[in-house]
């Protein structure tokens, strides 16, 4: 889950987290949690989610269009050609996080997807784990989220079993969160009901 923002009040019924900034507002109204099933936009999210270890959220955020320049538009087939040049470009570019590491897992990681791409498709590697459908969760405050459950840890270990680098059970929670996998807004959230309605009617 994105950190919860501690220099903005929060807008009344949103989850905390998300604070007052424009940007951050607008990407959990119209993004967080809404169900993704585009596999290289799921490959996206957890791309952008590896880059945030260690960084906000917010971060990661302000700097997405400059990521999907750089990483031509996320496209896997290109990425996974790329090697110690387009490290070295990567590195040079400040408009992005310039760590080596993740820069480096990020082309074994579009590889990696390739692979399950051809063999049964990522999106359904992912969705088929529960079954295509949304978990609902109904917290009623932040500290009853967790940081990661047995789905993220069992994600983790098969993603890097398929030589997946910086999906940790953590950043892959996260993932889920984002993407829809798991619907983590608060029952106090307006968001909440409106996407568990959206799938029950779906």
């Amino acid at each position: 889950m994105p950190e919860t923002s501690t220099t903005h009040r929060t807008p009344a019924g949103r989850c905390p987290w998300c604070g007052t900034d424009p940007l951050y507002v607008a990407y959990h109204d119209h993004e967080w949690g809404v169900p993704e099933r585009d596999g290289r936009a799921l490959w996206e999210k957890l791309t952008l989610d590896g880059f945030q270890a260690g960084l906000s959220w917010l971060t990661i955020l302000r700097k997405r269009e400059n990521f999907r320049r750089a990483f031509a538009g996320f496209d896997p087939e290109v990425i996974g050609r790329w090697g110690e040049p387009e490290v070295n470009r990567l590195l040079a570019d400040k408009g992005i996080v310039r760590h080596r590491g993740k820069i480096e897992a990020t082309i074994g990681n579009a590889r990696a997807w390739l692979e399950i791409e051809a063999r049964e498709g990522f999106a359904s590697f992912i969705w088929d784990r529960v079954d295509g459908e949304p978990i609902v969760n109904h917290f009623r405050d932040m500290a009853e989220v967790p940081a990661e459950t047995e789905l993220s840890r069992r994600l983790s270990r098969d993603l890097r079993a398929r030589g997946f680098r910086f999906v940790g059970p953590t950043i892959v929670y996260a993932f889920l969160q984002a993407v829809g996998v798991v619907n983590d807004h608060l029952v106090s959230c307006p968001r909440h009901a409106e996407l568990a309605g959206a799938r029950a009617s779906a």
